[in-house]
């Protein structure tokens, strides 16, 4: 056999993503280089790799085989590739970060600086919703998790980052920022809302709760960016942070809606288990935000602090 490390890589992103499409995009490669260096690989085996069921690319048990082997390789090249750097005294190794959603608009700020400085270190960045960043987190699948809402039911410490605002928005087209229109939003338009176990939902529903608005009508949407294309047509209103719509203000899409009791503050925080040790990276991570974090925080979030 005569695999190539890249043909690894490449077979490992199909399995993990089940598309040659989606593993192209994330490979930053062409969909036919994809399939050609695919076909190759499969090419090196009597037993096959995938099989299409419809229009549906599955692994077979044999290809998960495979793809275990291959990521145990990959991973062992990494170490490889880590250790010559070790040894000529760079940082070198990995950093696990999970993300809840609306941070992925917070947390690449806080990691540039620390990622050009040390070019040895590899980044894997999970953006998903609060329920499996908490769930990475107690599993110890990662070195630090973005949230900002503290899970209670682990032992955990925590660095704060950056304030958490939540305004009512809508588009701009709909009208009713004047003060007489404004708790007719309740009345007479739908309430977007992220989807079950989204802190940003269960912050916009204990607002409603507390303040015992009416509420027309519910729409669901699994991730914030569909809640803003919703908010920005003018399907409805919606309380969202503001780390994720400066565009949409400025641009004039959206506009905050005033309302007592709003915003709502909460605090981005990065947390890590508290019995896990810290690796090399990790620890230098930690130390790098402590010395940089308000520097940061004043280049790059000076927009926010006038809301």
């Amino acid at each position: 056999m005569h695999y190539t490390l890249h043909q690894l890589k490449i077979f490992l992103k199909v399995a993990e993503l089940q598309s040659v499409t989606k593993a192209s995009e994330a490979l930053s490669l062409t969909q036919p280089a994809v399939s050609v260096q695919l076909k190759n690989f499969q090419g090196q085996f009597s037993v096959p790799l995938t099989e299409v069921v419809g229009r549906q690319l599955y692994i077979t048990d044999f290809g998960k085989e495979i793809a275990k082997a291959a990521e145990k390789i990959l991973d062992e090249v990494d170490n490889i590739n880590y250790k010559t750097m070790i040894y000529q005294n760079q940082l070198a190794g990995r950093l696990k970060i999970s993300v809840a959603s609306t941070g992925k608009y917070v947390m690449p700020y806080f990691l540039s600086g620390f990622m050009r400085q040390h070019k040895g270190v590899d980044l894997a960045m999970d953006v998903t919703n609060k329920m499996l960043v908490v769930k990475s987190l107690e599993q110890n699948e990662v070195d630090f998790s973005l949230v900002s809402v503290i899970p209670e039911q682990l032992s955990i410490d925590r660095l704060q980052l950056l304030q958490n605002k939540l305004f009512l928005v809508g588009s701009t087209r709909l009208g009713t920022k004047k003060k007489g229109k404004r708790l007719k939003i309740f009345e007479e338009y739908p309430l977007i809302y992220r989807e079950h176990g989204s802190a940003t939902r269960n912050a916009m529903e204990q607002f409603i709760r507390l303040k015992n608005l009416p509420t027309y009508k519910k729409i669901e949407l699994t991730s914030n960016e569909a809640v803003k294309q919703a908010v920005v047509a003018g399907l409805g209103y919606s309380i969202m942070p503001l780390i994720g719509i400066k565009n949409e203000i400025k641009n004039g899409d959206l506009e905050i809606i005033p309302l007592e009791g709003l915003p709502i503050v909460t605090y981005w925080n990065l947390v890590r288990l508290s019995s896990k040790a810290l690796s090399p990276v990790a620890q230098a991570f930690i130390d790098y935000l402590k010395t940089e974090k308000e520097n940061i925080i004043q280049d790059q979030f000076d927009w926010y602090e006038k809301y």
